[in-house]
């Protein structure tokens, strides 16, 4: 008898460390949205609009939103306005904040404090918006000194641990110097799905089409395992190195 309260004692202290591990794997759903009341007030004080805020300041780091970067930005907004009750409205006004915040790097801490106090209950949403900010920081290939600042103010602020930190720097640079792979011109054309004589529209329009395809998408990484990130983050690098070649061959 005692043996079986025992065994009972013990399947009840793993279901709830169990349920305790899938309360910090949470995805986002529209059902969490459903009477989300959408006003540009109300958005941009949301764990998501906050955290546009804090992308924007990310991609802006370096002086210039880049092409890449316009595109990934581009598709995040698709991303998270489709969890709302009215997408287009969401995603005009995502666009709204996003602007504003990329000119204002003065409140980064205000910004990021304010994210952790809505998330300070979930380390692990914190944890994956802070892998996708590095992530973007080195999607163009290149950590600049004004980004991997950037980086560390917004962990210290999401109370995330220098040493997780610099684990994620060392992990996205690694992915980005191996993804980037010398290529001819013709290899180039295939990976885009193109022959050499494509338009320049055909070719603009076929790289979009792919980074949309394959772009890191925060909405799906916060349930996603580690290798996620990884395999997303490899594919759209190569995508846009053979986009970049095309353009230079062809002087655009």
């Amino acid at each position: 008898m005692t043996q079986i309260f025992l065994l009972i004692f013990v399947i009840t202290i793993f279901y709830w460390v169990y349920k305790g591990y899938s309360r910090n794997q949470v995805v986002y759903s529209k059902k969490q949205f459903q009477h989300f009341v959408i006003t540009k007030e109300h958005l941009a004080n949301s764990e998501l609009g906050l955290f546009v805020a804090l992308v924007a300041k990310v991609a802006k780091a370096d002086g210039r939103v880049d092409e890449l970067e316009a595109e990934l930005v581009s598709n995040m907004f698709n991303d998270i306005s489709t969890l709302f009750p009215d997408p287009e409205a969401a995603k005009n006004i995502l666009k709204q904040i996003f602007d504003i915040e990329k000119q204002v790097p003065d409140n980064l801490v205000l910004v990021t404090q304010a994210l952790y106090n809505a998330l300070h209950n979930d380390p692990h949403k914190r944890q994956k918006m802070m892998e996708f900010l590095v992530n973007l920081s080195y999607i163009d290939g290149v950590l600049s000194n004004t980004e991997e600042a950037m980086l560390h103010t917004i962990a210290i602020h999401l109370h995330l641990s220098a040493d997780m930190l610099s684990a994620m720097l060392q992990q996205f640079g690694s992915y980005h110097r191996h993804s980037v792979k010398e290529s001819s011109i013709s290899q180039a054309y295939t990976l885009l799905g193109l022959s050499s004589d494509a338009t320049n529209d055909a070719v603009k329009k076929a790289y979009r089409s792919l980074v949309r395809e394959f772009h890191p998408d925060i909405i799906k990484a916060q349930g996603a395992s580690d290798e996620y990130l990884k395999e997303a983050t490899e594919k759209v690098q190569e995508i846009n190195a053979a986009y970049e070649m095309i353009k230079k061959s062809r002087g655009i």
